[in-house]
């Protein structure tokens, strides 16, 4: 194409953020980046009544945590505004008027009851649903007089009853629909609001949309709205549909399955680098084998024809081994950075703050590698903060071990590690490694034993690291804490 590349992204405020919706921001903002094109955010709030409280800052929230930053549209402005449908009315009822003055649609006074009627009758019968077309040909003499009865009637479009209609779509191909399998569908409704259908279309025509980008549960629409496009003398954008998301186990994805706002996931402690490349790739592949793609590899390779038809699975164990993988890769500083929202939140109001971020960042260096999601960090950190481990005796008592070997270990420990000047990692295991064997023990033996007992866990991080950053003090009032629970 010789026109630049312009493409939106249209939420509508009647729900949150959530997969499938923001995966569609995705590849839009991807698109425009890797073809220096522009990225517009259009909001779509024409269905004042099903419009749900804090949705349309949920969505921004949502764009600006992934870094999809828009070129054109709310809160920065741009030359094809005003940016909300709502604001833009006059421009649809006009086309609307056109529409019908051109003989392209017509009016219809059907009543609501009247069409609820019709429909339970074609489902009695088990014939498709669809707009009888009682007002098509409605004369001009009964138009008046419905209109004089006040009835305000809806715009529908007047559909050709015979031939198909074509056109292409970059991910499915040639595409052919029947036009006598599509109804008259509604245009502008009685409240004065357009529909999708007509809003879309000339919203886009206005803001120069070169692609639409959507998901394919609107594949069966495009028919419509290339009639749309024709009626209104508009040239069409080029369509791409991309395929839908499921569960792993093949069924519509739900919440059971990860379906929730994209905000929840960062609050449940994923990385936006993690979700912008596990959302790239329910659909999308760089080749047969990539997983961790960087956001500026993605601009870089991204293209439409990559797309696959299949649908794309959601597993939510992916991502949270991607999660980690992410995790991983950041610097140590960066991860404190990161962890630290999570800690102030997670950890008992009890442990004093605000936490010493020097501390914290030494905890952090120990627990980096196990955490797949920062809402663990305050579990997995928890025994460095707390004054007092709670934990059963019997845990310090290591396989092959008796009560009273492990009080003694307990208590050698103790001696030998109190003089130390130095409580480094070197220092701690020259001592401790060795008496595992004076002991008559096995290093993992002792060490197990210790690391309950400075830890309160049977799982902690690397034993001589833990006590070090613990400190003397804390590690040796936690091991004569332990001597006493043995001693009781």
């Amino acid at each position: 194409m010789s026109e630049p590349v312009r493409v939106r992204y249209a939420p509508s405020p009647t729900g949150f953020p959530h997969v499938g919706n923001i995966r569609t921001a995705l590849f839009d903002w991807v698109y425009a980046r890797h073809a220096g094109g522009t990225f517009i955010v259009r909001v779509e709030d024409t269905d004042v009544a099903r419009t749900v409280p804090g949705a349309l800052g949920a969505i921004f929230d949502g764009l600006r945590w992934l870094g999809l930053d828009w070129d054109e549209g709310p809160e920065v402005g741009g030359e094809y505004g005003p940016y909300f449908q709502s604001q833009r009315l006059a421009l649809y009822k006009e086309a609307a008027e056109r529409l019908v003055a051109q003989g392209d649609a017509y009016y219809c006074f059907c009543s609501p009851e009247r069409l609820e009627t019709m429909r339970a009758e074609q489902a009695r019968r088990k014939v498709p649903p669809g707009y009888d077309r009682l007002c098509r040909n409605l004369s001009p003499e009964d138009a008046r007089e419905c209109q004089a009865k006040g009835i305000t009637p809806v715009v529908r479009f007047r559909m050709p009853l015979k031939g198909q209609t074509e056109f292409d779509d970059i991910i499915r191909g040639h595409v052919r629909f029947e036009n006598s399998t599509i109804d008259d569908f509604v245009l502008m409704k009685s409240d004065g609001y357009p529909t999708y259908h007509l809003a879309s279309i000339v919203d886009d025509h206005a803001m120069r949309i070169s692609h639409v980008i959507r998901g394919e549960e609107w594949l069966s629409s495009t028919p419509r709205h290339i009639l749309l496009y024709r009626a209104l003398g508009y040239p069409p954008p080029v369509f791409a549909h991309l395929p839908i998301i499921l569960g792993p186990d093949r069924s519509k994805l739900s919440k059971r399955h990860g379906a929730t706002s994209i905000t929840d996931y960062r609050d449940d402690g994923f990385l936006p680098e993690t979700m912008v490349n596990f959302l790239a790739l329910l659909g999308w592949s760089l080749d047969d084998k990539t997983e961790i793609i960087p956001r500026d590899a993605l601009v870089k390779n991204f293209s439409l024809e990559r797309i696959s038809q299949t649908a794309a699975i959601f597993n939510r164990e992916k991502l949270t081994w991607m999660n980690g993988v992410y995790i991983r890769q950041l610097s140590l500083d960066e991860f404190t950075q990161r962890a630290l929202p999570f800690l102030e939140k997670g950890l008992p109001d009890s442990i004093k703050r605000p936490l010493d971020l020097d501390y914290v960042r030494k905890v952090m260096a120990l627990i980096q590698e196990r955490v797949r999601q920062l809402t663990e960090v305050a579990e997995l950190s928890l025994f460095f903060f707390e004054e007092r481990l709670a934990y059963e005796p019997a845990m310090l008592i290591e396989k092959k071990m008796d009560a009273a070997g492990t009080l003694k270990a307990l208590q050698v420990s103790l001696e030998r590690i109190s003089p130390l000047a130095s409580f480094e990692t070197g220092a701690l295991e020259a001592v401790l490694r060795p008496l595992a064997e004076e002991l008559g023990l096995k290093t993992g033996q002792l060490f197990g034993t210790l690391r309950v007992a400075t830890t309160g866990r049977a799982v902690a991080p690397p034993l001589f690291e833990t006590m070090a950053v613990l400190g003397k003090e804390r590690t040796l009032a936690r091991i004569k804490a332990a001597i006493y629970k043995m001693g009781k």
